[in-house]
């Protein structure tokens, strides 16, 4: 019960309020939807009960189980390291810690952005052709790369001038002292 107390304080963390929890022990994760699906239908009552907007998982889903979960519960599920990504952006003060959660969240959403655009593939086709929603997954991917380099380019940036500024000091012969209180 340590895990689910510990869970509990994530989402509030996060910012989401508990209204009730649902658990569950299996053997094994089912591979569709992560729990069994009587469990998945217990989640979906309370979901409409309580009209909850957000599902979270005290577990890593796979982007697949993520997707087929909201597909069925109508509404966002976030797994653990969702809901952990989403404390650090709150938190995150300085630039260099604002730039490395940017970097983390994109790519985490990189691996589930897999057949996100499947309700466009029906509207043109042919043989040869790709249909539109696979040209838009492209593009969702190339513009989420491009941005995760930059972003890598930028904390490089920071790096080298904070070991610059460190070797400044080095060599300026002057005592440094903080307070703090």
């Amino acid at each position: 019960m340590e895990d689910l107390e510990e869970f509990q304080e994530l989402a509030d963390a996060a910012g989401m309020k508990t209204v009730a929890t649902v658990v569950g022990r299996g053997r094994a994760p089912h591979p569709k939807y992560f729990v069994g699906t009587g469990k998945v239908e217990q989640i979906r009552t309370a979901v409409v009960g309580y009209e909850a907007e957000v599902v979270g998982f005290n577990h890593t889903l796979s982007p697949a189980q993520q997707r087929n979960l909201e597909q069925c519960l109508q509404c966002r599920v976030v797994d653990r390291t969702g809901i952990i990504l989403d404390i650090f952006a709150q938190r995150a003060r300085s630039f260099e810690g604002k730039l490395q959660v940017d970097l983390a969240q994109l790519q985490h959403l990189s691996t589930r952005l897999v057949r996100g655009w499947t309700h466009l593939e029906r509207q043109r086709g042919g043989i040869g052709l790709r249909g539109p929603g696979e040209m838009q997954l492209e593009a969702d991917r190339r513009l989420i790369g491009k941005r995760i380099q930059a972003l890598n380019r930028r904390l490089e940036k920071v790096r080298r001038q904070r070991s610059q500024r460190r070797q400044a000091r080095k060599r300026a012969d002057r005592v440094l002292a903080s307070l703090v209180g």
